[in-house]
């Protein structure tokens, strides 16, 4: 018996003890993903060392990605090329890419929102990314909560559509309400529901673990009732944004989960290390793999 054949062994075995058996017998179909990745959202790492060591931690501890959150609009040419040489010697890949200031769900942003996200497919072009990640922006108060969120699907159509083009894939971010108290878009159930409202294929949600404990929590049913819309996740535990197990998500069960529903997708963790980085980002993702029960491409 090989390792995968062992996997799927193992993956139907938790399936039939934690599913309905309609749903178990779904799921234990096929074979457990053999494709997630790992990166690192590098403003985590970056407030405090430098961009390039940030690199050489993210590398240094075993992951595939990173992910960047702007700071490439200040870099000329010659230090974007600088910087991808970098990457590429270590090993690594940009994951996803965010950077639009403009809310995809404010109507007088929407020019804006529009032609900074021409600009920033340029750039991913540039880093050779294929996942944008894009914020709703503001409440508008003069609106209602119907009203805005048909601005949202309107222009993330036109996004997708630009999107397409370049094949990229969209994903959409929801902030939980303590951290940005004013934001439109705070929770994973609008954001599926936006995402189904849109139809496109290239859009997506991220399902960004902290936020969505912050101010909701029931996080893996979520999961299971949306699998085929989470386009990326990300990791980080409640209180302090922190490894996991230093908080009260239960990591174990949610990669589990998710070994079951066969994602195969990036995880990026976007938490601040409590104890040396490179062992703590290397520990996080070894426990990672270990409850995914994949082998990593």
């Amino acid at each position: 018996m090989n390792r995968r054949q062992a996997a799927r062994m193992l993956s139907a075995a938790f399936v039939s003890a934690r599913f309905p058996s309609s749903l178990a017998a779904r799921l234990a179909a096929a074979a457990p993903p053999d494709s997630v990745r790992f990166s690192v959202m590098l403003w985590t790492l970056t407030q405090h060392t430098s961009f390039d060591r940030s690199l050489e931690i993210v590398s240094a501890a075993g992951y595939q990605g990173v992910e960047l959150v702007g700071e490439f609009h200040a870099w000329p040419s010659d230090e974007r090329r600088r910087i991808l040489d970098r990457m590429r010697n270590l090993n690594l890949a940009v994951d996803a890419m965010s950077g639009v200031v403009a809310g995809f769900a404010v109507p007088a942003q929407t020019e804006a929102f529009l032609s900074q996200f021409a600009e920033h497919l340029r750039a991913m072009e540039d880093f050779h990314c294929t996942r944008a990640i894009l914020l709703s922006g503001p409440r508008v108060p003069s609106l209602s909560a119907a009203a805005q969120r048909a601005v949202a699907v309107e222009n993330l159509k036109r996004a997708a559509a630009l999107a397409a083009r370049q094949k990229v894939e969209i994903l959409i971010e929801p902030i939980d309400l303590l951290e940005n108290p004013s934001i439109f878009l705070a929770s994973v159930t609008d954001a599926f529901e936006i995402a189904r409202a849109v139809a496109a294929p290239n859009l997506r949600v991220l399902y960004d673990l902290y936020h969505e404990q912050r101010s909701f929590g029931n996080l893996i049913e979520k999961l299971e009732q949306n699998i085929d819309l989470v386009g990326l996740l990300h990791v980080a535990d409640v209180p302090g944004r922190h490894q996991p197990g230093t908080g009260e998500i239960n990591f174990p069960e949610i990669y589990r989960r998710l070994a079951a529903l066969h994602y195969d997708r990036w995880i990026a963790m976007e938490f601040y290390p409590t104890g040396e980085p490179v062992a703590t980002l290397r520990d996080a993702r070894l426990k990672a793999e270990a409850n995914l029960q994949v082998l990593l491409a």
